[in-house]
């Protein structure tokens, strides 16, 4: 596969604070899915394989209708989880299209957490709960908050990380955001003094280290390399993707072997000999944060530094603007442009590639996008020139 796919076109909609979108979570992910094809410059009727993840209400037949689609000759939605699935998304998409199963690929993602329930909130009930957490909501384990800060806690105290670590991943974000109008936290700047003063929603995390919750859609179009010379978008080649291994859901991730960690390092490491290159030569990296420890423990596992070495590695504003030591999720992230399930770090991988980022570093060669840290399987992209 190595490069022989391409993104050729990205899209998205206004992002809007929960409830807030005046439209239906279909009819977002039409609207994201139609600016994408318009910025690959193909006919929406061309695309032909469909492809999302933790994905049950927007069913790849119904977009065909919707949309006018000639041909539905692929469609794919991995197994398990959910922001793990982003990278997975692109991986399904890549294989798709370099196999020949079809000509033009979407892949996308929907949400709109005011119509269908948020996912900060536990599913679990006096009654009911899902059967894998069945030995960990008995004892008051309920929300995903909960689940990343055990693992968090136990990874500052094994490594002697302070909070200030956290605190660093999270005003990158927000500076970060402040040069982006798509962001929904542009023109809420944060200092370090008021995240310190926030709320605790569960040690180790304050308000400020939990991703928002969003209404909105992004998409990206995958197609050929060869097809892609006859598009108007700039095209970007899919350099890597790669899956891991690690702990089924439930109270698997809590045993000795997965606590204090993300189960990235196999997917890291897979990823790294597909691309034929290491952490230090990529030039600027998306990481999914659903709270700012996971991005802490995901940067360590795909190699980036040790984790003795963290805090130092992210102190003195190190992941803030396009002049970072480590440029890092230059429109805001997950934490400050908005949370569409992680799919909006994909197409600010793409624009980094292109040149057109709100805050662009010069002369990107390899964009990395990781997609959500702590669930599994765990799924990683590498993105470069054409």
């Amino acid at each position: 596969m190595h490069g022989s796919s391409v993104v050729v076109g990205i899209g998205e909609t206004t992002y809007y604070k929960r409830g807030e979108s005046p439209d239906s979570e279909f009819a977002l992910a039409c609207e994201a899915i139609r600016k994408a094809a318009d910025d690959a410059g193909i006919d929406v009727r061309e695309i032909d394989g469909i492809v999302s993840y933790m994905d049950m209400r927007n069913p790849p037949v119904r977009l065909a209708r919707a949309l006018g689609l000639k041909a539905l000759n692929f469609t794919a939605d991995p197994f398990s989880g959910g922001g793990n699935n982003v990278g997975a998304s692109i991986q399904l998409a890549d294989a798709a299209i370099s196999a020949g199963y079809a000509k033009n690929v979407v892949a996308f993602r929907a949400i709109a957490q005011g119509q269908f329930g948020r996912f900060g909130q536990s599913s679990a009930s006096g009654t009911h709960t899902n059967p894998m957490m069945s030995w960990s909501a008995s004892y008051g384990l309920l929300s995903p908050a909960m689940e990343c800060a055990i693992h968090t806690q136990r990874f500052m105290s094994d490594h002697g990380i302070s909070q200030e670590a956290l605190c660093d991943i999270v005003l990158a974000c927000y500076a970060n955001a402040q040069r982006n109008p798509r962001a929904i936290r542009r023109g809420h700047e944060l200092t370090r003094e008021k995240y310190h003063a926030s709320r605790w929603i569960v040690e180790p995390f304050h308000l400020y280290d939990c991703c928002p919750e969003n209404d909105g859609a992004a998409a990206a179009i995958i197609t050929s390399k060869e097809r892609a010379r006859d598009c108007k978008g700039k095209s970007v080649s899919i350099i890597s993707a790669a899956q891991g291994l690690g702990p089924p859901f439930g109270i698997a991730p809590f045993q000795p072997r997965w606590l204090g960690g993300t189960f990235y390092r196999d997917a890291g490491e897979t990823l790294w000999q597909r691309a034929g290159i290491r952490p230090a030569d990529v030039d600027v990296s998306q990481f999914y944060e659903n709270f700012s420890g996971p991005v802490m423990m995901a940067m360590c596992e795909m190699g980036f530094c040790e984790p003795g070495d963290f805090e130092a590695f992210v102190a003195d504003g190190a992941l803030e603007g396009p002049e970072a030591r480590t440029p890092f999720n230059t429109a805001g992230g997950n934490l400050g442009e908005a949370y569409i399930h992680g799919f909006e770090l994909v197409n600010e991988a793409v624009r980094l590639v292109r040149g057109d980022s709100t805050c662009q570093v010069d002369n990107v060669e390899t964009s990395l996008m990781v997609a959500g840290p702590g669930y599994c399987p765990a799924s990683t992209v590498l993105f470069g020139q054409a």
